[in-house]
């Protein structure tokens, strides 16, 4: 949009001095930082139609690969029907999966490249 950008420093209520990436492919690491740290951001693969259609119950489609190509965000986890999960808010509003969320399978292999480029800002 033309105009005059309405950015106003003195407003912003914090600044990311910078950032930590946590250990690749670590999910004991990933679980650590949700559990002491809070939200962490995370990337996945998002390309299979399984994950699109999700709606409830612990995602684990065997399909999904290491190739990352979205971003996600880790805010906790949990164990359902005696499967492991991440609990993961997506960014594609309230109609994706449950509400926005989606709980991905937790200690399978890294699954959907989960726990492969997971960062944290600094305040």
């Amino acid at each position: 949009q033309n105009g005059t950008c309405q950015y106003n420093a003195s407003t912003r209520a914090a600044t990311c001095s910078k950032y930590v990436e946590l250990p690749y492919a670590d999910e004991a690491a990933l679980k650590d930082a949700v559990a002491n740290i809070g939200p962490i951001s995370v990337a996945i693969d998002a390309t299979q139609p399984t994950f699109f259609l999700y709606r409830s119950g612990v995602y684990d489609d065997p399909r999904c690969t290491q190739e990352v190509n979205h971003a996600v965000l880790v805010i906790g986890y949990g164990t359902l029907n005696d499967k492991d999960y991440w609990l993961v808010k997506n960014s594609w509003g309230v109609r994706f999966g449950d509400e926005g969320y989606i709980r991905m399978s937790r200690n399978h292999a890294n699954h959907c490249g989960i726990a492969s480029y997971a960062s944290y800002p600094l305040i």
